[in-house]
Formats: structure tokens, sequence, C-alpha cells
């Protein structure tokens, strides 16, 4: 029985993903009001190099008219036609700048939409009367795998979204899910940061932030009896194949036996 055993206990381990033996993030993710409000409900995303920025321009159509005229809407220079939004505007390079008409390369790394903004209404005043810009951030995602019926990459549309809401648009858990056991993984996946939520504990969500950030994965971990089961299920076909094969051998050691033990057979 020990050989099986091992086998479901390796199936099982490598089924489940972000495991941190020893880790201190095992423990439920909670944090204080006061945090909460400074750090999480305050959040403001800050571009960084590889995001993409879908910049716009105005200028007024006349002296004195309240109107404005779009003069620069950035696309992808690719020239591909697609409407995936990770391929909308322009790409922020390693150096942190972007290229745009008459102002050339300008520095946005570290800054929020609105602050970017204004450096390019600032630049683009040394050649232009009046500009108004607009910087939008178009690739901002949060990345849904595990037990969820829709697994995959999910578009931020307001800055933030919250865990509920992500849960929703992947189609809601499966029932293989564990729904005491779901994880957020941000920063750096060399050194990440990895909150354990408990959907199914009401005072555990009252202390923690189910707020999610740009580029955080959420991992939906199965239940471990439902592991169990799948990892019997992969180990089956194996001992029926060796079953197949050995049964020729056991049968003729049988008969073998029978003729010893009954020299008239």
């Amino acid at each position: 029985m020990f050989p099986v055993f091992l086998l479901l206990g390796c199936s099982i381990k490598d089924d489940r993903l972000f495991q941190y033996e020893g880790s201190k993030n095992k423990e439920l993710f909670s944090i204080s009001d006061e945090q909460y409000e400074k750090e999480e409900a305050s959040f403001e995303y800050k571009i960084v190099p590889n995001d993409r920025l879908l910049v716009t321009v105005y200028v007024q159509s006349a002296a004195g008219s309240q109107q404005m005229n779009s003069i620069l809407a950035s696309r992808d220079t690719s020239g591909s036609n697609t409407k995936v939004q990770d391929s909308l505007g322009l790409l922020v390079t390693q150096k942190g700048t972007i290229r745009l008409p008459l102002i050339n390369s300008v520095k946005v790394v570290g800054l929020t939409e609105d602050e970017a903004s204004k450096v390019l209404i600032t630049e683009y005043k040394k050649y232009i009367r009046s500009p108004y810009v607009t910087v939008e951030i178009t690739n901002q995602r949060v990345v849904v795998i595990g037990e969820v019926k829709k697994p995959g990459i999910i578009p931020i549309v307001n800055g933030t979204m919250n865990l509920i809401e992500v849960i929703s648009r992947s189609g809601y858990l499966t029932p293989l899910a564990s729904r005491t056991n779901i994880q957020i993984i941000r920063g750096n996946l060399r050194n990440p940061e990895v909150r354990k939520i408990d959907l199914t504990d009401g005072k555990s969500l009252v202390s923690a932030s189910l707020l999610l950030k740009p580029n955080d994965i959420v991992y939906v971990q199965a239940r471990q009896m439902d592991g169990y089961n799948k990892a019997f299920k992969e180990i089956v076909p194996f001992f029926t194949t060796i079953s197949s094969m050995l049964s020729p051998f056991v049968q003729m050691h049988v008969l073998q036996g029978d003729v010893y033990q009954n020299p008239n057979y």
C-alpha cells in the first residue's frame, strides 16, 4: 500500500500551486482599518515599463471657442488591426519613456494617469496653444487560475476590482473549488506577497481586503478530498496496465500449481 499513498501524495502536491512550506502566509490575511484606508482604498496605479498608454491630445477648434478637437490619438503602431485591449496604445519602454509627435521621448514611469497627463500638457505647451491631454493605461488586468469556470485574464476598467467581482467574471467557482483557501499573489514573483482569503468566514472577510490591484494573480485551490479523488483516478490506469501485463503469468502459475497437486489433471 505504501507506493499507492506515495503516488497519491505526489499527485496532490503537484496539483496544488503556490505552496510555501513554513511560510507565515498560511494564515488568513487581515489588515487594520487605518491600513485599508491609507493603502488599499486610496490606491492609484503608477505606470511601469511594458504598460500601454492611450494618449489623446486636444486643442481648441478656434480662438475663443470652447470646442476641443483631437489632433492625436495614439494607437498600436505594429500594423495590427486587432482590437485586443493589451495591444492598444503606446508601449512604455524599459527606460520608462514613450515617444510622441513633436515632443519625442517623455519619461512617464512612476506616474499616475493624471500625473502623466500634466507632464504631457507641459511638454505640448511648448508647441501648441492651450493643449489638453488624456492618458489611459489600457492593459491593466488580473490573472485568475484554478477552480473557476472560466480561468484567464480579466481586464481592469476602473483602476481596481474586488475579489467577488473577479470571481463573478470568471463564471464563479467550480464544484471542486475550496471556498476556504483562495490565494491572492501580488508583487514580484521572486518575492511575492501571498494573501489567503476564506470566503466562508464572515468575520475574516471584515478584516481582510478584497480589493485587487493590476497584475494580481487569483488562485482558487481544489478541495483536498477532490485532490485525492483526482490522484486516484490518475493512478487507476497505471495499475490496470500492470494487472493486464501480469495476468497471463498469474494464470500460468495457477495452472502449474493445479498440475502438481493433481497428477491426473
